[in-house]
């Protein structure tokens, strides 16, 4: 049975729309990883010699035993902003006599296998072997090899129990954040020293090999709570059933005065609202709105002023940015009705284009009191939001004619990647880095006054030839509409 499932993966992976553009991420993170590799290889060398010089009073292994409470945490927190349960598309499965408890035992024992879980090895063994050089017994370094793989797979596991109780909340990274962050607290202030109690249990399962058993009870433990979990949700009555909510309508007459797009408009903001997924993207408003405060403060970036575009575009762009990348994979549950429709494609494209030129208009007059920190930042502000109006929109809209993977609205909206190919890791490159570099260009070359004068002129530009841009980005779409129709009807 094993074997069928890892057909139907492959098969999946080889037959999907997307598997062009998803073969050009894997062969990227591939690189990624192997960057990772070497570092933590090297760091694994190293690390012996290191400790013994900057600690030679103490034994390296008691010093890395009491560091594992950090890694625990910092490693919980990034597996849940980056890793997902490697569930299968189950819902055909459930018609046809499969063993449920088989195909919960393929998907977890599939997440053992994560990439997140073999990376601490290229470190632990490295580590290790400088252990053996240095004469400490076999059995004892082998015992603590095997401690830490076994936590490894302890936070594995735990990180999608947290997750599955974390999916129905909104901004459900923030009990996780507070958590791993008072836990850190507790421990820097010294009210309870956690990485005492850690590096003490590491400690005696180094000398006292049984007390391994203590960490697999935990690994059994919570597997089991995994595997129960997940056998609840392979029902299609629960967990895989529609959530029927009541929705308070909302007045969006305001819309009207827009003419032919308000249906768009509202229909886009009624997604907007509605759903988790989108809801995001509100939220996200307040984020790039307060993200000045980061640098501005800080007088070593007072002599940088392309950073104050950077923020300028970030910050009056947010909802741009979040919301734009992924049109019009907002709709792609329903965009084959729409595309059924008697309607003008333009039409579409224009709401969601003065959607997000309201929101930069908005965001840049709510960001006024940053010139509180100088008017050359207000100016940089201004220069950021017009060339965002005037070239950003159309750049993302041109960039959406890409888009080919589906987006279910109702998964949680942090840290959620579904959707994410590689037309939004490079979109960045003319939304953000182009302007920064221009900017520095100009600025190093001339001066800051004309440097955001020739960011105000590319965007009054862009919406002077708004018409000829949206009539080629609408004629792209359309060239691509029954590309768009096809791999929407797939789960990617």
């Amino acid at each position: 049975m094993i074997k069928h499932f890892l057909n139907l993966e492959w098969k999946a992976f080889f037959r999907s729309a997307s598997f062009g553009k998803s073969l050009g991420i894997k062969i990227f993170m591939g690189f990624l990883a192997l960057y990772f590799i070497a570092f933590f290889l090297g760091g694994g060398i190293f690390l012996y010699q290191g400790l013994e010089k900057a600690f030679p009073k103490k034994d390296p292994l008691h010093i890395v035993n009491s560091f594992l409470f950090f890694w625990i945490l910092g490693d919980l927190l990034f597996r849940f902003f980056f890793q997902k349960l490697p569930v299968m598309s189950v819902k055909p499965l459930l018609t046809l006599p499969v063993s449920r408890g088989k195909v919960v035992n393929f998907v977890l024992g599939k997440s053992a296998l994560s990439f997140f879980n073999i990376l601490p090895l290229f470190a632990i063994l490295p580590f290790g072997v400088s252990l053996l050089k240095r004469d400490y017994p076999l059995g004892a370094v082998l015992t603590w090899i095997a401690a830490i793989c076994v936590t490894t797979l302890i936070i594995n596991f735990l990180n999608f129990i947290i997750e599955s109780f974390s999916a129905e909340t909104e901004l459900s990274f923030l009990p996780v954040i507070v958590v791993t962050g008072g836990l850190f607290a507790l421990d820097y202030f010294s009210i309870i020293s956690f990485k005492h109690l850690l590096g003490s249990l590491f400690n005696g399962i180094y000398e006292s090999p049984v007390l391994l058993i203590v960490l697999l009870l935990i690994l059994v433990a919570i597997y089991s709570i995994n595997y129960k979990l997940l056998h609840k949700k392979l029902f299609l009555d629960s967990g895989l059933k529609t959530e029927v909510k009541e929705v308070s309508a909302s007045n969006l007459d305001w819309t009207k005065n827009f003419g032919d797009i308000a249906p768009f408009m509202q229909l886009d903001l009624r997604l907007i609202w509605r759903n988790k997924r989108t809801k995001s993207s509100v939220w996200m408003l307040a984020m790039g709105l307060l993200y000045g405060l980061i640098f501005y403060p800080n007088p070593t970036y007072n002599d940088k002023p392309y950073f104050f575009v950077f923020v300028g575009i970030f910050s009056t762009g947010i909802f741009l940015i979040n919301f734009g990348q992924f049109i019009p994979a907002w709709d792609s549950g329903y965009y084959k009705l729409l595309m059924s429709q008697n309607i003008k494609y333009e039409q579409y494209l224009k709401s969601k284009f003065t959607l997000m030129a309201l929101s930069v208009i908005v965001l840049f007059l709510l960001g006024i009191p940053y010139v509180y920190f100088g008017w050359k930042i207000l100016f940089a502000h201004f220069a950021a939001a017009i060339y965002n109006i005037g070239v950003n929109t159309h750049v993302i809209l041109w960039g959406g004619s890409y888009n080919r993977k589906k987006i279910d609205l109702n998964q949680k909206a942090a840290f959620n990647y579904q959707g994410t190919g590689a037309v939004q890791w490079l979109i960045g490159i003319p939304l953000l880095i182009i302007p920064m570099l221009l900017f520095g260009v100009l600025n190093w070359l001339l001066s800051f006054e004309i440097a955001c004068i020739v960011l105000i002129v590319l965007g009054v530009l862009g919406i002077v030839l708004h018409q000829k841009l949206m009539r080629f980005i609408t004629g792209r779409y359309l060239e691509s509409k029954y590309k768009m129709i096809d791999a929407f009807d797939q789960d990617n």
